[in-house]
């Protein structure tokens, strides 16, 4: 039997998705199609690929050996066939896009309408992530963009830095900390309740510098409920200031004066695999963010080190904002 690239790709998808039936939904195949290109391969080289043991599906020293050589192929091809599709100037069938939730929805919002108004025939699929969840994301959906506050920078990544996004501490006009006629430290923040974006994927590949550490923490779903919850006087927490600029400037929020700082920054960026380069369509969607969306036009740069942060409050954590 002849080592197909099809094999290969098969054997990938159910390392990185850690089941055959996984690696079927991501290949669009049925799980009997999957366990017939493995069970073939298999008794072609005649060794076990996969340890099926356990709850996961997990690669043989045989198995990690064959993908490893593989991978060199697949990038190859991947890379080839980008290339003709940009060389015969045609849509790619399909755009992934991931997304950390703490950055602004409108632009992107803005350049699907613009894509939509041109009659773009590529289908454009956009994911909500946070925190590490998004890179694990990208990488197991084989996605073709993240836009993403922090990332695990690699050579095989290409970054585009886009405009600085601010953040602030915030309080309900109602809640002590907000009422505070003195510079508060770090004990008097942990007397309340901490609320937090919590990234539900149990990602354990970034660190979140600005949890507070109070005792008292709510994990909630996304930023839009924070604020809620916050504006309730449930709790302290940051936010994006995009997201609360109205309600600081009619009082219904307001900043809490911690001593440490209650302002940070960071740049976010655009992310996309250097073997796979971006077709018409990711091309024209990085154009209109460019154009349209953020502000300044990112700048193609190395992988970033971490963000500069501006008043930085000590604090420990992960898995949060």
């Amino acid at each position: 039997m002849r080592i197909t690239l099809d094999a290969l790709e098969t054997l990938e998808a159910i390392h990185e998705m850690g089941s055959f039936a996984g690696a079927a939904q991501r290949l669009h195949k049925v799980q009997s199609a999957v366990s017939y290109t493995i069970r073939q391969l298999e008794e072609a080289l005649g060794v076990e690929l996969f340890d099926r043991s356990g709850h996961r599906a997990r690669l043989t020293d045989a198995g990690r050996l064959l993908l490893d050589e593989g991978r060199v192929l697949l990038t190859r091809a991947r890379r080839l066939e980008s290339l003709a599709e940009r060389l015969q100037d045609r849509w790619e069938p399909r755009l992934a896009v991931v997304i950390d939730g703490i950055l602004p929805m409108e632009p992107i919002l803005r350049v699907l309408k613009r894509m939509a108004d041109e009659a773009v025939p590529t289908r454009i699929q956009v994911t909500v992530a946070f925190l590490g969840g998004v890179q694990d994301r990208f990488e197991k959906d084989r996605a073709d963009l993240m836009l993403v506050k922090d990332y695990t920078p690699n050579p095989a990544l290409i970054a585009h830095r886009l405009p600085e996004v601010e953040a602030v501490l915030l309080a309900s006009a109602e809640h002590p900390l907000a009422r505070a006629e003195r510079p508060l430290e770090l004990a008097d923040l942990h007397r309340h309740v901490e609320l937090t974006v919590h990234d539900p994927s149990g990602s354990q590949r970034l660190r979140n510098p600005h949890l507070l550490g109070c005792d008292r923490v709510f994990y909630l779903s996304d930023f839009l409920t924070k604020k809620a919850a916050i504006l309730l006087g449930l709790g302290v927490g940051w936010m994006p200031l995009y997201l609360v600029e109205e309600e600081l400037e009619a009082g219904s929020l307001r900043e809490v004066p911690y001593r440490a700082g209650s302002r940070f920054y960071f740049t976010p960026s655009l992310v996309h695999p250097a073997d796979r380069p971006l077709g018409r369509a990711g091309q024209r969607f990085l154009e209109l963010l460019v154009s349209g969306g953020f502000p300044h036009a990112p700048v193609e740069s190395p992988p970033p080190q971490p963000s500069p942060k501006r008043k930085r409050p000590s604090s420990r954590g992960r898995r949060s904002r």
